[in-house]
């Protein structure tokens, strides 16, 4: 559930009745959409106007073949491999991500961790180097057990593009 129509891609407009948060505020479920954050989609995601937050639910992510682990005071979002993808942790009885902090606090490379190739593995492994340098490195056999094989760039990850980025 989202209070940003921004977010949502493939969006329908429609009453899907009413939700109640826990300060008794009541407000209107008036349509649903997809949201897609890097390389993750999660489908019929409600829009609500009203609320600060974006709130998923554990079957939401299960939809999108991600896992969801908890732990006392943290849960861990993670690929079908196990690759941890997104952090939250834990206040009163609610678990939070802010996936904008955690974008400009410490960079991360959710489509690195996402895709299933090794190429991209590698690349966040070896702190965003660039695909020159890991060839190299795989070539000469200068860092232990590296595949050897062609490291191929498909796109810019979103971190080494924020790290491109000039400052005026």
């Amino acid at each position: 559930m989202t209070g940003n129509i921004k977010l949502l891609i493939n969006f329908l407009w429609k009453f899907l009745g009413i939700v109640r948060f826990r300060n008794n505020y009541i407000a209107a479920i008036l349509g649903y959409g997809d949201l897609k954050w890097g390389n993750i989609t999660i489908t019929r995601v409600y829009f609500v106007e009203g609320p600060g937050h974006n709130l998923f639910s554990v079957g939401q992510f299960f939809d999108a073949d991600l896992g969801v682990a908890f732990r006392r005071n943290t849960c861990f979002i993670r690929d079908l491999d196990g690759v941890d993808l997104l952090k939250g942790n834990r206040s009163t009885n609610l678990y939070t991500i802010n996936l904008y902090d955690m974008a400009s606090a410490s960079p991360i490379c959710l489509m690195a961790h996402a895709t299933p190739t090794k190429s991209w593995l590698w690349h966040q492994r070896l702190s965003h180097l660039n695909f020159d340098t890991i060839n190299d490195l795989a070539n000469n056999d200068l860092v232990s057990d590296l595949p050897k094989f062609k490291y191929a760039k498909e796109h810019l990850c979103p971190s080494c593009g924020q790290g491109k980025i000039k400052r005026a």
